[in-house]
């Protein structure tokens, strides 16, 4: 299709967008999201029509039939980087976090945080999202059991947590026994994988570090995701009881009174990825260094192992 054949659907479609008809609407919408979901070309080209991005917003912001269907237009129009920053006003970011804290729409819910994720990956985006309330509205949305789209939120916030500022904000936000519930949970591998990539994340600094090591029997519950099936979510549990080794000796006593750690440990070396293998290695380095005074009173769990 012609380039000028290209401008003239997307201004048939963003006049049908406006119709007072909801089917011309939608099928206007339809038109618009297949054409911008793979070529770059076409994206370029809606994001040049004037009001085009004010007018999907208030879209998005209509019937349950239309928003999924401008929500997945922005979406697409985000995939270029050169549109990033302009899509990412403020008025566009509350009105994703008002969406993602609402359950009428699981689809709506889904696309709105995929655009969250996909601006956050400019950097200069990252603050935006913070000073906007994002970060909080992911973690209350993320602490609903039975949340839709919490693979989906939770992607967004290890994009948004690789900027510190958000780290304290999401620590600050509950963010650490939310991720911790959604590690141990039972819907997906997927989930408790991501959930611990982001725990990595935040014990990267003081607040998250902090916040993990007054967890409640954090130890134990890093050890029972190390019994686990998901190679992802060990490798995180390792990363996670490294740094929390590194800088509580309590935490390495709590290890040392599992007298299964070890064993796991071995296994892990031997059975894991090559990450998890690296991080199993370290992690009985430290254990062998921190048990050598029980090797005066026969008390080591190294030699009773």
């Amino acid at each position: 299709m012609s380039v000028a054949r290209i401008r003239e659907t997307i201004a048939e479609c963003l006049s049908g967008a406006q119709s007072d008809s909801p089917e011309v609407q939608q099928k206007a919408l339809q038109t618009l999201s297949t054409i911008t979901k793979v070529s770059p070309q076409n994206r370029s080209l809606l994001a040049q029509s004037d009001g085009v991005i004010p007018a999907l917003l208030n879209l998005s912001k209509s019937s349950t039939t239309l928003q999924p269907l401008s929500l997945s237009i922005l979406f697409h129009l985000s995939l270029n980087p050169n549109l990033k920053q302009s899509l990412a006003e403020m008025e566009t970011i509350y009105h994703l976090n008002s969406i993602i804290l609402s359950l009428s729409c699981p689809e709506s819910g889904r696309l709105a945080s995929s655009l969250i994720c996909s601006l956050a990956m400019l950097d200069k985006n990252k603050a935006k999202f913070g000073v906007a309330g994002t970060i909080q509205s992911l973690v209350t949305a993320v602490s609903d059991p039975v949340c839709p789209a919490a693979h989906h939120l939770l992607s967004s916030l290890a994009e948004l947590v690789q900027f510190h500022g958000n780290c304290t904000l999401a620590v600050r936000s509950g963010a650490v026994p939310v991720l911790i519930q959604a590690a141990q949970s039972t819907n997906g591998e997927d989930l408790a994988g991501t959930s611990l990539a982001i725990l990595g994340l935040l014990v990267r600094f003081e607040e998250g570090l902090n916040a993990l090591r007054k967890t409640d029997q954090i130890v134990n519950s890093m050890v029972e995701v190390l019994k686990g099936r998901c190679m992802l979510s060990k490798e995180g549990a390792a990363e996670i009881l490294l740094r929390l080794f590194d800088e509580s000796e309590g935490c390495v006593r709590d290890a040392l009174r599992l007298p299964e750690f070890p064993t796991m440990l071995a296994d892990l070396s031997i059975r894991g990825s090559a990450r998890a293998r690296e991080k199993a290695s370290l992690l009985m380095k430290k254990l062998m260094e921190a048990d050598m005074d029980a090797y005066g009173d026969r008390n080591s769990m190294f030699l009773k192992w």
